[in-house]
C-alpha cells in the first residue's frame, strides 16, 4: 500500500507500459527534447539518474514519460544506462543504445549525446522534407475527388431529368458518366464494387508481404524514375549519418555496419550491407568489401573512393560525415525535383478528369438550348 502511495505522490504511472497506451508511438521530437536536455544537464555536472528523473517528471503524461520512468527506476536499481534503454528497442534504436554504451566506456556521454541530438535533428528534417513533397499532390488529389464527386452525383442527374422529360437521348460521353453515377449510387452495385476493391487491395497486401512481392516492391522503390533516386538518397543519407555518429563516438566498424544493416528497410540494400559486413569480418578493407558486395552499383564509385581515402588516412568517421552531407544535399535536390515534377503532373491529371466531365456537361447544355428554342 505504501509503495502505491509513493508511486502516486511521485507522479509515476501506476500501470505497466503494456497497459498504458499500448498502441501509442513516441514522437521523434520527444526523443530529441530528451536527448538535448540530458546532454545539457550532464554537461552541467548533474548525475545521470537525477538528470533522467528531473526531465521525466517535467514531461507531459505520455507513453514516452512512462518509458522514462521505467528507465529511471532501472538506473536507480544499479543498471547501466545503455542496458536500461535497450529494454525499449522501438523507442531507443540499436544505434542510439550503441552510442550510449560507447559513451559509458569512454566517459564522454555529454559530447556523444550532442552527436545523437544532431543525428535526430537531421532525421526529423529529412522526414519533413519528404512529407512536404507529398502535401501539395495530396491536396490536388483531394480537390479532384471532391470536384468529380460533386459533378457526378449532383450536376449530371439534373441534366438526365431534363433529357428524360424531353424524350431525347443523352450524348454518348454524358451517358457513360450518367451510367457510372447510377452504378456508384446503387447500393447493391456499390457494395459489389467495394467488395471487389477490398479483395483487390487484400491481394496486393498479401502479395507485398510474400518474399517475391517484397523483393519486387523493393526493386521498384530503387528503379522507379525520379522517386527511385529520392528513395536511394534517403537510405544512403541515413546509413552514412549513422556511420558518422557511431564511428566518431568510438563504436567499432563491425558494430556500426550491423546497425546500418538493421535500419535498411530494403532487401537490396540489406544484401549489400550484409555482404559488406561479412567481408569486413573476414579481413577485407571496408571500401574493398563495399566494391565486392552484391548491388554495389547502389553506391557510386566516387563515394567508395572517398571511403578508401578515409581508411588510409584514419579519418573514416569524418569522411562518412562528408558523404552524409553530400547525400543530404542530394536528397534535398531529389525532393525538390519530385515536387517540381509532381505538381504539374497532378494538375494535368486533374485537368483531364475535370475537363472530361466538363465536356460531358457542356454537350447536353448546347442541345438543351436547342430543345428549349423549339
Amino acid at each position: 500500500m505504501a509503495g502505491l502511495l509513493d508511486t502516486l505522490l511521485s507522479g509515476k504511472p501506476v500501470l505497466s507500459l503494456s497497459q498504458i497506451m499500448p498502441f501509442s508511438r513516441v514522437k521523434q521530437s520527444d526523443l530529441l527534447f530528451f536527448t538535448s536536455q540530458l546532454s545539457v544537464m550532464l554537461s552541467s555536472g548533474v548525475v545521470l539518474s537525477d538528470a533522467v528523473e528531473a526531465i521525466t517528471v517535467h514531461m507531459k503524461p505520455s507513453t514516452f514519460q512512462s518509458i522514462l520512468f521505467e528507465v529511471s527506476d532501472k538506473l536507480q536499481s544499479g543498471e547501466s544506462f545503455s542496458i536500461a534503454l535497450s529494454a525499449f528497442p522501438k523507442v531507443f534504436t540499436p544505434m542510439f543504445v550503441s552510442v550510449v554504451e560507447a559513451s559509458e566506456a569512454s566517459g564522454r556521454m555529454p559530447e556523444m549525446l550532442e552527436v545523437l541530438q544532431k543525428y535526430i535533428e537531421n532525421e526529423v528534417e529529412t522526414k519533413k522534407q519528404i512529407k512536404g513533397a507529398l502535401v501539395y499532390p495530396s491536396i490536388i488529389m483531394i480537390m479532384a475527388i471532391v470536384a468529380t464527386t460533386t459533378l457526378l452525383f449532383f450536376v449530371l442527374p439534373k441534366f438526365t431529368r431534363i433529357y428524360q422529360l424531353r424524350g431525347k437521348a443523352l450524348p454518348k460521353l454524358t451517358q457513360i458518366l450518367v451510367d457510372l453515377s447510377k452504378l456508384v449510387s446503387d447500393f447493391k452495385s456499390a457494395s459489389l464494387l467495394l467488395i471487389v476493391l477490398a479483395a483487390f487491395l487484400g491481394a496486393i497486401f498479401y502479395a507485398v508481404n510474400t518474399p517475391w512481392g517484397k523483393r519486387t516492391l523493393d526493386w521498384l522503390k530503387i528503379h522507379i524514375p525520379v522517386l527511385g533516386t529520392m528513395f536511394v538518397d534517403s537510405i544512403m543519407a541515413r546509413s552514412t549519418r549513422i556511420m558518422t555518429t557511431m564511428l566518431t563516438t568510438g563504436v567499432t566498424l563491425l558494430e556500426t555496419l550491423h546497425v546500418v544493416r538493421s535500419t535498411c528497410d530494403n532487401e537490396y540494400f540489406d544484401k549489400f550491407w550484409s555482404e559488406t559486413c561479412s567481408r569486413v569480418e573476414a579481413g577485407f578493407q571496408f571500401s574493398e568489401a563495399m566494391s565486392l558486395a552484391s548491388y554495389s552499383e547502389l553506391v557510386p564509385p566516387a563515394i567508395i573512393q572517398m571511403i578508401r581515402a578515409g581508411e588510409k588516412g584514419g579519418t573514416l568517421g569524418s569522411v562518412c560525415g562528408k558523404v552524409s552531407d553530400y547525400y543530404d544535399k542530394k536528397l534535398k535536390a531529389s525532393v525538390k525535383l519530385v515536387t517540381t515534377m509532381v505538381e504539374p503532373l497532378m494538375i494535368i491529371i486533374m485537368g483531364c478528369i475535370i475537363g472530361t466531365i466538363a465536356v460531358a456537361l457542356l454537350l447536353p447544355i448546347f442541345r438543351i438550348s436547342t430543345l428549349v428554342g423549339r
